[in-house]
């Protein structure tokens, strides 16, 4: 259980750090360095609003990652579950402001999109409540294809940044051969 979370949070940070590189804003500053020399150079631009959104519970572990690289972000926690007999995710809490601006960034933590349906009510969800769907990024672990399709089909534009892609689902809609139930392998409750 340690070792999974540890390495969640290291990929989130790596997952995190390859999304923003070419995404978020930066501003020209001046730097003086120990030997007092002045230079100027690129930076991120934290002025910039961005909110991560994690799914709760299992992106918690990926978003430990994320919270570093991105100290000024807000998180809106979601709670999903998920029916096992259907595959079909319910909402069953949000933390999403009632009105986003459409200036704000969002990350979306997800370690695994197996069906990829979580992932397409919660941009719905997002759009819905003003966010630009092009100012959204998403980071996962791993993704099945069906996923990716189904999520492709919905957002053609959304850019996710994903460390592997396994081919298949079991008839459960388990990503196969997957790393099994991410929040109950970082949390203990397996």
């Amino acid at each position: 259980m340690p070792q999974f979370r540890a390495a969640m949070a290291e990929l989130g940070r790596w997952l995190t750090y390859e999304t923003c590189r070419d995404w978020l804003p930066t501003a020209e500053a001046t730097i003086e360095t120990p030997l007092d020399v002045q230079l100027t150079a690129r930076r991120l631009d934290l002025s910039q609003p961005i909110a991560i959104v994690p799914i709760l519970r299992a992106a918690l572990a990926l978003t430990e990652g994320c919270m570093p690289l991105l100290p000024n972000a807000r998180v809106y926690h979601v709670g999903y579950r998920r029916d096992e007999a259907t595959a079909q995710a319910h909402c069953y809490m949000s933390g999403v402001p009632e009105r986003l601006s459409s200036n704000e960034r969002f990350l979306l933590p997800e370690p695994m999109l197996a069906t990829g349906g979580t992932l397409v009510q919660l941009m719905q969800e997002l759009t819905a409540r003003g966010a630009d769907a092009g100012k959204i990024r998403v980071v996962s672990v791993i993704a099945s294809r069906p996923a990716l399709q189904r999520i492709g089909a919905a957002y053609p534009s959304l850019h996710i940044t994903c460390a592997a892609v396994d081919d298949e689902l079991d008839e459960r809609y388990y990503i196969v051969p997957g790393l099994g139930d991410a929040g109950d392998r970082a949390f203990g409750t397996e």
